[in-house]
């Protein structure tokens, strides 16, 4: 039994995912297809960072067949007719092997080692990634002269077709691998006796040694019987906490003492548990709402983005609106109006979303946002992008209200909001026949992936109209709901 480059940096995460992966991997969330599109967008950057080589040799596999198996022999004949660069190639050493992005001969000696990542800067687990790729090589007896990571340079803006040299940033991170070489060693030798064992290891997300929220989300998956009120649903936990509740027997956040050093928003959610009820500040609910004038419009983006930007003007992982819901109040105790606009078209959705926009929004009252530095942020990119509606935006801007402040001040607190202000978590408490389970889209994710396969590349055509529909059902519940909770925190000061 091998470890591979990923097998590796599954045990950097927590020990217990490698050991699934190999023995019960009946156990972990299977890739959803939100995921699988994130691979897939990292799969086109790749392809244009790769354009950065002239003359590479591509060693690579395919599913299904004998390639995987024989890619080390591939490898190696590609290396003795003099490949200058290699994509794609596989190295094996005793039970270590790696599949390498780019391994770049620069003399008869050396070579340069390129890890390829679609993220927007340089991460810990990238200088992990390639610290192993150099162990495998050098035991191999290459000499790696530089270790570099190329990622998605944010700063580029597309004009025209993309250019490899433009939306690529190449960054030495040779000094910080060589400072790993050890500790990954080490780690190495700890991998391997996972990998040997019958055994689990712990489970408990107190050993995550890296993305530890990202386990966590396992760990939960894992363990679907878990009590809702388990500590590993107490808001801003780490390692640390864990291992202290742990360590005292403490499973519920219900039996957490008021010894144990907690943050403010982690007391008021096990004061909430343990004492069953709600906890509300109307003095400062009715100061927030005092600042909030008719007409009201509730109003929320949906957006697309990706590695490689879709549109002339637009930058990597810039978020694009191309629908927005909104529900008009004119007055108190006026009809509830909703507009919206969705642009089902492959082309630029920003201009004739705006267009919507201004006639469907007026220039006086309060604009009510959940997260506000999403829409703001949302608005100042489209004034960037079309400067003749900058000053409309700004003015949205100013009259922007964030619903979310109430929540995540913890001036309202519920025992089944666990911590959190998403609107996901306040909606079931405060609005209880408003649902998004029952919906064809449930989150963000999926909208922005539907949205870009169905419109923008022209997929899932006999889907077309139903995808259609559940967008527009999606963002309408979020402005919806946001109306629900409004309501609610009126009643609430009215008491």
């Amino acid at each position: 039994m091998q470890l591979s480059k990923s097998d590796y940096m599954l045990f950097i995460k927590h020990p217990a995912w490698l050991w699934l992966k190999k023995y019960d991997k009946s156990k972990l969330p299977p890739i959803d297809e939100n995921q699988q599109a994130v691979f897939d967008a990292g799969h086109l950057f790749e392809e244009y960072a790769e354009q950065l080589f002239s003359g590479a040799v591509e060693v690579g596999f395919e599913m299904g067949n004998d390639s995987y198996r024989t890619m080390p022999l591939r490898t190696k004949q590609a290396m003795d007719q003099g490949a200058k660069t290699i994509f794609q190639g596989r190295f094996e050493y005793g039970e270590l092997n790696c599949i390498i992005d780019v391994l770049e001969k620069v003399n008869d000696e050396e070579f340069h080692l390129y890890e390829i990542k679609s993220s927007s800067s340089l991460k810990p687990e990238h200088i992990y990634d390639l610290a192993f790729q150099v162990v495998i090589l050098e035991s191999l007896g290459l000499k790696i002269r530089r270790a570099l990571v190329i990622h998605v340079n944010t700063e580029y803006k597309r004009n025209g077709e993309v250019k490899c040299e433009e939306i690529t940033k190449v960054v030495d991170v040779t000094e910080e691998v060589r400072g790993k070489i050890e500790i990954t060693r080490e780690n190495i030798k700890g991998a391997l006796e996972i990998l040997k064992s019958k055994n689990p290891p712990s489970m408990s997300p107190r050993f995550s040694k890296d993305q530890f929220r990202e386990w966590l989300v396992i760990y939960k998956f894992i363990n679907p019987d878990m009590d809702k009120f388990s500590i590993f649903n107490l808001c801003g936990l780490t390692p640390k906490l864990i291992e202290e509740f742990e360590e005292k027997g403490i499973d519920l956040i219900t039996q957490i003492p008021d010894e144990i050093e907690l943050n403010t928003k982690q007391k008021m959610q096990v004061m909430a548990a343990k004492q069953n009820k709600q906890f509300i500040n109307k003095t400062e609910i009715k100061n927030f709402l005092e600042n909030i004038k008719y007409p009201l419009y509730f109003l929320d983006y949906e957006t697309l983005g990706g590695a490689i930007p879709a549109y002339d003007g637009t930058r990597p992982h810039q978020q694009i609106p191309f629908q927005y819901s909104l529900h008009v109040i004119e007055k108190p105790g006026a009809e509830l109006k909703h507009k919206e606009y969705l642009h089902t078209e492959s082309s630029h959705p920003v201009e004739p979303l705006l267009k919507n926009l201004k006639n469907d929004i007026g220039d006086t009252g309060t604009v009510l946002v959940w997260y506000d530095t999403f829409e703001k942020g949302r608005n100042t990119d489209m004034g960037e992008l079309f400067p003749e509606y900058t000053n409309f935006l700004e003015d949205v801007n100013s009259r922007i209200i964030d619903l979310m402040m109430p929540f995540k001040s913890d001036w309202f607190v519920d025992k089944d909001f666990f911590g959190s202000a998403s609107i996901k978590k306040v909606l079931p408490v405060l609005a209880e026949d408003l649902s998004y389970k029952a919906l064809g889209i449930q989150e963000g994710g999926s909208a922005q992936r539907l949205w870009m396969e169905t419109i923008l590349n022209g997929k899932n055509s006999d889907d077309r109209e139903r995808i259609i529909k559940d967008l527009l059902e999606y963002c309408k519940l979020d402005t919806l709901a946001m109306v629900r909770i409004y309501l609610h925190l009126q009643e609430i000061i009215m008491e």
